[in-house]
């Protein structure tokens, strides 16, 4: 939960939390042993390997997310990414305690729910985090009193959850209430001081009859590698709550590592334990300081161990761009500052089984790019309208820097949804009656930069997951 503050650009540093001191230096290289014990094959599509982080990482049944600011929401690079890469996203800050209650009782959703917004319109799913942690949180609650935190944090947890309920599909409930080092102690936050060790539970059960329906995590950092106290001492919490019926769903692993702080060999022993207690694992926060092939290694390492534990539903990188992590300097992200692809990006993709899509410039255009420099096309996907059963989808195709006459892409539903009627296009269907090829109805001639589009409904069978698009040929 290592984050921008929320008064961003101004950084903080990997050693506010001394995470050097804590684990023993391991050479990079070790990432190559991580999924020794479990490493997968990634699987290709049905009609073409994905060309997108979460086309690829959906067709593994996994979700890629990203932490957004809305404060870049204005940027149109940043955004171009973000709708085209992921299907997931964090807020950063904006769902932060003191973002949203900074004096009691008067909550403030209106950041939150500009984020909240956009996944939605995107179709992408949302992390709800955190409700619990002991900081960026207002000075006004480390004053009160026992009986008054005790109704506070449920209160909280009660007015934030339901402004949200049904949006959200996991809940970083509690975040880092362990110490560091050798002892596995509890931290001294003033949730602990007051209430004791009893407050983790009573933050899970208030959060469930919240809402029933989230996944309720535990979220944590420096809990990756499988021999640490820390990482101990959760297990053994989250070992106790699934003995005791206490509503835990899922827990978190933040991910922040660095020349000092590697992936460790054992990484996917860690999840893998995890799971075996019977709750998702989700890599929640991962950026990987480096660059180059060493940096695309840890990257694709981290990925294959999370392929190899079928309950590890999904990643998330904490940011879009290198040039707006809170760890700017160490270039620890899959897009550099100019949204360009970096290695890291490819090592991902290599390990999902996806296909880079043609070229490695970020941003400008926007959506799944294919083709080369003459003739090629961006898709973008939006949803347009929602009912109780069904919603409607559209797709922009838009010519690169030169005119074309003909174009294709594919739509990817996940079943049981199925496409019931398309319009502006002539679609074709594989055998599993899931991807879809759509062409043109009379608007395949585009000039240079100019963009056509077409649509879809979607019969969602209580899956709303949004379509995934395949890359854009252009002739």
């Amino acid at each position: 939960m290592i984050d921008t503050p929320r008064t961003s650009p101004e950084p903080r540093t990997p050693g506010r939390r001394g995470r050097s001191a804590l684990r023993n230096a391991l050479v990079v290289g070790a990432t190559l042993a991580l999924a020794a014990a479990g490493t997968v094959t990634a699987l290709t599509g049905t009609a073409s390997a994905a060309s997108t982080l979460a086309g690829a990482a959906a067709e593994q049944g996994r979700y890629f997310g990203t932490a957004i600011a809305a404060g870049r929401m204005g940027e149109s690079d940043y955004m171009s990414v973000l709708n085209r890469e992921f299907d997931s996203i964090t807020a950063e800050n904006a769902m932060k305690w003191d973002a949203l209650q900074p004096s009691r009782n008067s909550f403030n959703f209106s950041t939150a729910d500009r984020i909240a917004n956009h996944a939605r319109s995107q179709g992408m799913k949302l992390r709800g985090h955190t409700l619990v942690w002991h900081s960026q949180l207002p000075s006004w609650v480390t004053s009160l009193s026992t009986n008054d935190l005790r109704s506070t944090m449920n209160n909280h947890i009660n007015r934030v959850m339901g402004q949200y309920k049904g949006q959200v599909h996991s809940w970083d409930v509690v975040n880092e209430a362990f110490e560091d080092g050798s002892s596995g102690a509890r931290r001294n936050s003033v949730f602990q001081q007051r209430l004791g060790n009893g407050f983790i539970e009573e933050a899970f059960r208030t959060a469930r009859a919240a809402d029933p329906d989230a996944k309720l995590c535990y979220n944590d950092y420096n809990t990756d590698n499988w021999n640490h106290a820390k990482t101990q001492a959760v297990y053994n919490m989250v070992r106790d709550f699934k003995a005791r019926g206490v509503p835990i769903d899922c827990v978190g692993f933040q991910a922040h590592f660095n020349s000092g702080n590697p992936v460790p060999s054992n990484y996917h022993t860690t999840l893998q334990n995890f799971a075996d207690l019977g709750v998702d694992v989700q890599i929640t926060e991962l950026d990987i300081a480096g660059s180059g092939s060493s940096q695309a290694e840890q990257f694709k390492g981290v990925t294959q161990a999370c392929l190899a534990v079928s309950r590890c539903t999904g990643i998330t990188v904490w940011g879009v761009t290198d040039k707006y992590s809170w760890r700017s300097s160490d270039t620890p992200l899959l897009f550099d500052g100019n949204y360009n692809k970096k290695p890291a990006y490819q090592g991902v993709m290599e390990a999902l089984g996806g296909s880079d899509g043609g070229g490695t410039t970020g941003g400008t255009d926007g959506g799944t790019t294919g083709g080369g420099d003459t003739a090629s096309c961006t898709v973008t996907y939006e949803q347009t309208e929602r009912w109780g059963d069904r919603f409607n989808g559209r797709v922009t195709v838009r010519a690169g820097s030169a005119p074309i006459t003909n174009w294709s892409t594919t739509v990817t539903v996940t079943s049981p949804q199925k496409i019931s009627a398309t319009w502006n296009g002539t679609p074709s269907w594989d055998s599993s009656g899931n991807v879809m090829t759509m062409r043109p109805s009379g608007n395949g001639t585009l000039a240079a930069g100019s963009s056509t589009s077409f649509g879809f409904t979607v019969m969602a069978n209580g899956n709303w997951n949004a379509p995934r698009l395949g890359s854009c040929t252009a002739s």
